[in-house]
């Protein structure tokens, strides 16, 4: 199968595979500093389960992205556009529901941290109501927190078109334990007017490279044999699965 085969989207209804492995790609629509589209997180995670699709074994589709997150720390920037962690996990428990009458095991792959409690609290409700549902994340070692080399290399790499890197400026260097009171009390903007947390300097499509092949390994392997967290996570092992710190939305 090539890529565009594996999209849900485009199947007619007979040419669903019978019981398959669904991916559900769990993005955001915000701000991603000055320099990148509002749709980074969606991207990203469309791209990884696309990827993945063709290396997971059985029956594989993709399905369109949830695009609408829980990005309430991110409101004060225009263009940002957040449904708040109760309502995303209201849709991914009616989204896994409907899922589950034709797919087999249903994957939910991740991309923006503000997601982590809703996905959590949907997937062990959906566990007790033993549909076949995990959840993982997009991560890679190393990585900044928002807006800043990593995503940006990644970007260069997926969709180049859209990166505007003559406008790339550094945010706030902090790691997110340093961050995160101000975070939660005042959102993104407290912290950093340019949204960005890192910084972007010496992003490049080689890197970008480099680091998707990471995620989308780490995302097949957990698939084929990770173990599922207390938090609904497929992880390598216990400590990481609770690794996790999600920000809550204002």
């Amino acid at each position: 199968m090539t890529i565009s085969q594996h999209g849900l989207g485009g199947l007619a209804w007979p040419d669903v595979p019978h019981r398959p492995t669904v991916l559900v790609p769990v993005g955001s629509t915000e701000q991603h500093g000055p320099h990148l589209p509002l749709d980074t997180d969606a991207a990203i995670a469309t791209a990884v389960a696309d990827a993945v699709a063709l290396k997971v074994k059985g029956q594989v589709v993709v399905a369109p992205a949830v695009s609408y997150g829980s990005s309430g720390e991110h409101q004060f920037f225009a263009g940002t556009v957040s449904i708040g962690s109760e309502v995303l996990r209201l849709l991914i428990v009616e989204l896994v529901r409907s899922l589950s009458t034709w797919a087999g095991r249903i994957v939910l792959i991740n991309a923006h941290g503000g997601n982590v409690s809703a996905l959590s609290e949907a997937v062990l409700q959906l566990n007790a109501e033993r549909h076949n549902v995990a959840w993982l994340p997009c991560l890679v070692p190393g990585a900044d927190l928002h807006a800043g080399r990593t995503e940006t290399s990644l970007m260069l790499h997926l969709n180049p078109a859209a990166v505007r890197l003559e406008r790339s400026v550094a945010g706030d260097l902090r790691p997110l334990d340093e961050l995160l009171p101000e975070l939660l009390t005042g959102g993104v903007a407290a912290v950093s007017s340019s949204g960005v947390l890192g910084d972007p300097s010496g992003a490049n499509a080689s890197e970008g490279v480099r680091l998707f092949d990471l995620m989308v390994d780490d995302v097949a392997r957990r698939i084929a044999g990770a173990a599922l967290g207390r938090n609904g996570m497929l992880a390598v092992n216990e400590r990481q699965a609770m690794g996790w710190t999600p920000i809550k939305p204002r």
